[in-house]
């Protein structure tokens, strides 16, 4: 199991946001969590980044209890996070992005992955000397991507890829995280659209009011009553 979350809870200050959160995800699989806005998923992002701390239960990765561990060091570790909104350096050129996203490797590592996100984005090539904050909501998703995949991630955290981009941008983002996934690279994603992220995921997880509630193979929820009721408008 590559990552082992359990009984997790976190706040902001006073405001209890996650109460009681169990998820798995075992190395090659994509994992989604869906749910509804509030319910803690980009919450739990950031506790498993290291941005917010967590204030109960546990978080181990690759069986390493990483619960105390600085952010910088989890991204050593191996975990990458794409952030809800993409965030990325808007005054900076694309690949002075993609270099940022690079700073555990070495500078031939540096210039493999570069090729290799040159290939899986090859708009990103075109226009790797352009400013990011030029581009398009699409090639900025692609730029957020590719990014965190220059850190050679164990696990990829995608929060909210589809966020603010057109039913054709979104098919694409998809496609890709597919081919990712294909490729071998662990994904955790969390995502709103319950259709998309389940209909892609090896398995699923629901989370409501700072709990997860519901979890399966990704095709069996969405087959099941509660979550089309909830979130497929069925």
């Amino acid at each position: 199991m590559l990552l082992e979350i359990d009984n997790l809870a976190a706040s902001y200050g006073h405001v209890k946001v996650l109460f009681d959160v169990n998820i798995s995800v075992q190395e090659g699989e994509l994992v989604a969590l869906v749910g509804a806005n509030g319910a803690g998923k980009s919450t739990l992002m950031k506790v498993i980044s290291g941005i917010l701390p967590a204030i109960g239960g546990k978080v181990n990765f690759d069986q390493q209890d990483i619960m105390h561990m600085a952010s910088d060091k989890r991204v050593r570790s191996g975990i990458s996070q794409v952030p809800e909104g993409r965030q990325v350096f808007s005054p900076m050129s694309v690949e002075d992005n993609l270099r940022l996203g690079a700073f555990t490797r070495s500078k031939v590592k540096f210039s493999e992955e570069l090729d290799h996100i040159y290939s899986l984005f090859p708009v990103l090539l075109e226009r790797r000397q352009q400013q990011a904050g030029t581009l398009s909501g699409g090639e900025q998703q692609m730029l957020a991507i590719g990014r965190a995949l220059m850190a050679k991630p164990r696990l990829l955290l995608l929060d909210e890829p589809s966020m603010g981009l057109s039913p054709l941008l979104v098919g694409m983002t998809f496609e890709t995280i597919k081919k990712l996934s294909r490729q071998g690279t662990t994904i955790f994603l969390v995502e709103q659209n319950a259709y998309l992220s389940l209909s892609i995921a090896d398995r699923g997880y629901v989370m409501e009011g700072g709990k997860t509630t519901l979890t399966g193979k990704g095709l069996e929820l969405l087959e099941d009553e509660r979550v089309k009721q909830a979130y497929l408008g069925v």
